[in-house]
Formats: structure tokens, sequence, C-alpha cells
């Protein structure tokens, strides 16, 4: 029996759902144990492994090819649910890097090592019934060493939440508490979007008030912010590598929030006017910019509104 069917029986003996039960997920399997196929099981080794490299991988090593369009397929159907059974860590290398960063790696989980090197040996039945009476054990340790780094945001209203570890989320944390304090004051967090989570916060009843229903799969900003007191809808992006609100991204938020009741407001927050720069050339006009290093300050992209005099 070849190694990708011998992975696959593996995966249905570890109790991952049947979805996972295909070569895809076998070659992931197979890549984080960088095991060739004339080399027994016992060779296991554990590389630290992105999802194109796997990909790369089972194309190298395989000769099965996936088009780079089903890299995210990789991540969410496979990694995502053998991360969430213990199977592979992610980041071990550094914990609080961003998910969706594009040097997320992930890694054979120590014990699960140990025992997939006795496959095919009279130790693996052994080794297998006291790997599957620890599993939920190993599941919440590693959830819990997720929770302690994930970040808290402090509501208006003295709710908390919390977001996943990443400079991204850094920001998101400040636009929310710092600045909506000052430019939305006693304003309501609609939506904050979560790097672990795509709805990591969402008052949908609120948005649906506001004549607003989101799908799933819409391609919502990061932040979302209702001014009763302007009866504004502010639709916010955090940008620390890419994303500002551009033309074609102004364009898709009118869209999608065409059926508010409350007029729109478009804005880009950046960590600090450094990381702005490059990005001035291509901000849609009628739009604000906001910068954590200057967090009482915005930058109009509004023509002749705001053209005046400041008193000194």
């Amino acid at each position: 029996m070849s190694n990708i069917n011998n992975a696959i029986e593996i995966l249905k003996s570890l109790g991952l759902p049947r979805e996972q039960h295909n070569e895809r997920t076998a070659l992931c399997l197979l890549a984080l144990l960088n095991l060739h196929p004339d080399q027994s099981w016992n060779e296991s080794q554990s590389p630290l492994i992105g999802i194109t490299p796997m990909m790369d991988f089972a194309r190298d090593v395989y000769a099965k090819t996936y088009a780079p369009n089903t890299r995210e397929t990789f991540r969410r159907f496979s990694m995502h649910q053998m991360v969430d059974a213990g199977l592979a860590l992610l980041n071990p290398d550094k914990p609080d890097r961003p998910v969706n960063s594009p040097k997320t790696v992930y890694q054979i989980e120590p014990s699960v090592l140990e025992l997939l090197k006795s496959f095919g040996t009279k130790e693996w039945d052994r080794m297998l019934e006291v790997h599957l009476a620890s599993i939920e054990t190993l599941r919440a340790r590693y959830a819990n060493e997720r929770k302690m780094l994930q970040i808290p945001v402090h509501l208006a209203n003295g709710k908390d939440i919390k977001l996943s570890p990443g400079e991204h989320s850094l920001l998101i944390k400040a636009i929310i508490e710092e600045f909506a304090s000052r430019f939305v004051p006693e304003g309501q967090l609609v939506y904050a979007g979560d790097t672990g989570d795509k709805w990591g916060y969402f008052d949908e009843e609120l948005l649906s008030r506001l004549g607003v229903n989101i799908e799933s799969h819409g391609k919502m900003p990061d932040v979302v912010l209702f001014y009763p007191e302007k009866n504004w809808l502010l639709l916010i992006e955090s940008v620390t590598s890419h994303g500002p609100v551009d033309g074609k991204r102004h364009e898709e938020l009118r869209k999608l929030f065409k059926q508010s009741s409350a007029p729109l407001v478009y804005v880009t927050a950046f960590p600090s006017r450094r990381v702005m720069a490059p990005y001035l050339g291509s901000i849609a006009w009628e739009t604000e910019v906001w910068c954590a290093d200057a967090p009482t300050h915005l930058i109009h992209f509004n023509g002749v509104r705001f053209l005046g005099p400041y008193e000194t």
C-alpha cells in the first residue's frame, strides 16, 4: 500500500472527519513528515512547512499537482482540521504570528510524530490507543495556549472581546479603543474582523436595523462602527501590509453597504505615517485616513470640503 493510502488510513484512525479522508489531506500529512514514497514511517521528520511548500512537496515528490488557487482549500479544509485535532502545531516557532501571515508554518505535534513512526510495527496499536486516550488533553492544552495569546479589546459599552494575535489585530484594537473614542463618541461597534475567525465580532441585528444584511462570503471591512449622533456608518480598513480604501475597494464597499439607511464614511487606518507613505497615491478621494501614531488627527482626502484656515 502506498504512503498516500497509508496516510488516509492514519487520518481515519486518528478520528479526523470524513471530509479529511482524502488525498489532499494525506499529502499534507506526508509533507509535515517530509516522508517520500520510498521511505518507511519510522523515517518521518518534523520540518516547519507552509502551505505553498506543502503543495510543492505534493507536486515534486508525489507527482500530484494542485492549482495555485487551491492554496486556501489546503489551509481551510485540511490543515485547519489537523491543527484542531492536535495533529499539527500552528506557528510553533512564533505563536503570535498572525494567522493570515504569508510566513505561517505548521509542524507535526511531537507526540504524534512518535506515534506515526510506529506505523506498520507491532507497537502501532498500543501507541494509537494511548494517543487517543490523551487527545482531548492535548487539544485543551494547545487551545489554552492559543487563548492566552489573544489580544483583549475593550468596547465602549464596557464589554471585552478578544482577537487573534498579530500586528493586524493590534491595529484593530487601536481603531476600537483610540480612534472610536476620539472621533466616534458613544459609537457602537457593529463588526470587528478577526484574522483567526472572519466573523470575530458581529452585531448582525444592529446592521440589519440599518437596512444592511451581509452574507458570510461578503468582503467585510476590518471594522464597522455606527455613530448614532451623526447617523453615520463608518467602514474602516486596518492596513499593516496591504489593503487601503483605494478606488476599487471603495466601490466594493459602496455596493456591499448600498442598502444602508445611514450615510457611509470610508476610513483607512495605518499603524504609522511611515506605513501609510507608499499608499498615498492609491488612497481614494472622499475618504479619511487615521494613523495610530498620531491618534488625535485625521487626514482628509476630501478636496475643497475642508479648505480654510485653522485657528492657532
